[in-house]
């Protein structure tokens, strides 16, 4: 069974990234560009305090008629953030995710943010394991070492 602590032991260090409440929606987007990926996480001094989006950004800016660069990032994050632990399975993970309808979970330990999780990291994972199921199941059936 996979954990979440492997999952983030497999993805490029210094893979979570960050954002402050105050900065303005444009930045976010710029640095989610930048870093290709879908999420920031909204820290204040250290502390979890929501979590920004793509999809945030589109709904709660583009279609509000809003300014991305004058709309700081509070006023749009998620401030109910879900978070893990790195001895979460991926499967718990996956569950998580379905029963919330969420895409990316921080994951957590002593209060320390250690990075996150996608819904495309746990869908990569999941792929990886079948495939190897697969794969021995193919060399079990043609009798080969």
């Amino acid at each position: 069974m996979t954990t979440v602590s492997d999952i983030l032991r497999s993805k490029p260090a210094g893979a979570v990234h960050t954002i402050g409440p105050a900065a303005p929606v444009v930045d976010a987007l710029r640095l989610m560009a930048q870093k290709n990926i879908g999420a920031l996480v909204v820290v204040d001094n250290e502390a979890i305090v929501g979590i920004v989006s793509e999809r945030d950004c589109a709904r709660k800016v583009t279609l509000m008629n809003r300014s991305p660069a004058d709309t700081p990032l509070r006023d749009i994050m998620s401030t109910s953030v879900m978070v893990v632990r790195p001895e979460y399975s991926s499967e718990q993970c996956m569950a998580l995710m379905t029963e919330h309808r969420l895409r990316h979970l921080p994951v957590v330990q002593g209060g320390t943010l250690l990075g996150i999780v996608s819904i495309g990291d746990l869908v990569k994972d999941i792929i990886s394991d079948q495939k190897f199921v697969i794969d021995q199941m193919a060399h079990y059936i043609s009798g080969e070492p």
